[in-house]
């Protein structure tokens, strides 16, 4: 594995032992105040947990270090590299979280429901794809789970692992310290050195959960990615859990990269053949660096360019017709889908934290099927926490791969065809599960 090493990182300070990186975790908490990024006055806290999203000062120039990166990590790697110049629209992300329903894990919007499909994201960050019949490469464990025995293919000292990890938590400082240092020193460690940057790199774009840290169970997850695993299923479903905290009132946490990324392809954005001028509103989006694989430049039409303030996307996403959402934009045609195998019957999302309901089924239109009477809901709860090492999880686990090994397969078609009456029907029944979201 080849990694260049011509630049260095001047920016960051090589590793130098614990008590200078609890030093630099200090300072690395106190980030929120960084300007430009998001809002950093208390007033205008609009989502709870949405400061640990802020400039990440250690991780650019780390990955400065890096020529090119495996593993099915190119996009990802390419998010995080410019990661720093990215503005998240928390109005609009706060707006979208209003519509989501903790019960169903979807958006229910007046007369539709959609959600982040798997595929979407899959492809939306450029992971690896899932094929029927790899279920055994789905990324999780049922063992309990031992951090240092992870870390111990970066370091081995004592008091390096004691900075690493707190807690239930590892901090992704002293890792990039710990990168920083070795390519210094020219070191020829390139697998110890891409896992670690694997870590840091998922950790800012896939798993962010509190400043700078990552869970256990979501380090595992990433440190499965360099024996073939796929983490797609985690992904979401991690996603999927911070939305339901923030609709209840909790913090937000997960992609919302992978949240902006599909609000621009469904929402915000529609790619326009013969624009001569660059869309100003999506130079700081992330569309912009990964628009390719979407079929989507920065020469788009933004169709909410003047959408401003929250209270106007809450009116806008409250109005939002089936017209205004992009049910399948080009990147998904003619798409191959994972569907539940029988109404009533969800399948869920594998990770190492939870086991998440999740129901395409009830989204017709944007899995290509015509609208008909909403879906009952499953018999498993929404969110299911995982206590690795019971036996009542295994089995839990082993059903939930069994329901993906079974799963239905369905093509997304460019038209669908409705009958009114029946659609009629699907509001009415539509309107009974609205979701009821915090109001301060």
């Amino acid at each position: 594995m080849k990694r260049s090493f011509s630049v260095f990182a001047e920016d960051i300070p090589p590793y130098s032992g614990p008590k200078a990186a609890r030093d630099s975790y200090a300072d690395l908490k106190q980030l929120s105040a960084i300007p430009e990024h998001i809002y950093t006055r208390p007033k205008l806290q609009i989502l709870p947990g949405q400061r640990r999203f802020s400039k990440v000062p250690w991780l650019v120039p780390m990955l400065e270090l890096f020529a090119a990166y495996e593993w099915g990590l190119s996009t990802v790697f390419v998010l995080a590299k410019n990661y720093n110049k990215l503005v998240h629209v928390w109005e609009s992300v706060t707006a979208m979280t209003k519509l989501w329903h903790p019960q169903t894990n979807t958006f229910i919007f007046p007369g539709f429901e959609a959600t982040i499909l798997l595929e979407e994201l899959e492809i939306m960050l450029g992971l690896p794809r899932y094929q029927r019949g790899e279920e055994p490469t789905i990324s999780y464990t049922v063992e309990q789970i031992n951090s240092w025995s992870i870390l111990a293919y970066i370091t081995t000292k004592k008091t390096d692992l004691y900075t690493m990890t707190s807690g239930m938590h590892v901090h992704l400082l002293p890792i990039a310290q710990w990168i920083t240092s070795q390519c210094k020193r020219k070191t020829t460690n390139y697998t110890a050195i891409a896992k670690a940057a694997a870590i840091c790199i998922c950790g800012v774009i896939l798993f962010p959960e509190s400043d700078g840290a990552i869970s256990f169970g979501n380090l595992s997850i990433i440190d499965s990615i360099s024996k073939g695993m796929k983490i797609r299923q985690a992904g979401l479903g991690f996603l999927y859990a911070g939305l339901t905290s923030a609709t209840l009132g909790g913090p937000f946490y997960g992609s919302v990269i992978a949240l902006e990324l599909w609000m621009g392809m469904h929402i915000q954005f529609r790619a326009v053949e013969d624009l001569t001028t660059e869309c100003k509103t999506m130079l700081n989006h992330p569309l912009t660096y990964v628009g390719g694989r979407l079929h989507m430049s920065t020469r788009a039409w933004c169709k909410t360019a003047q959408v401003k303030g929250i209270e106007a996307w809450h009116k806008f996403l409250r109005n939002l017709t089936v017209a205004d959402f992009d049910m399948r934009p080009r990147f998904m045609h003619r798409r191959m889908i994972h569907l539940p195998q029988r109404t009533g019957l969800a399948l869920r999302l594998l990770g190492n934290g939870a086991l998440v309901s999740y129901n395409p089924d009830c989204c017709y239109l944007q899995c290509g099927s015509a609208r008909t009477v909403v879906p009952l809901l499953s018999h498993f709860p929404p969110i299911q926490e995982r206590k690795r090492g019971d036996v009542q999880d295994e089995r839990d686990m082993r059903s939930a791969v069994v329901h993906w090994e079974g799963c239905a397969m369905s093509v997304i078609q460019a038209e669908v065809e409705e009958d009114d009456d029946v659609t009629k029907e699907y509001v009415e029944a539509l309107k009974k599960i609205q979701p009821v979201a915090r109001t301060n």
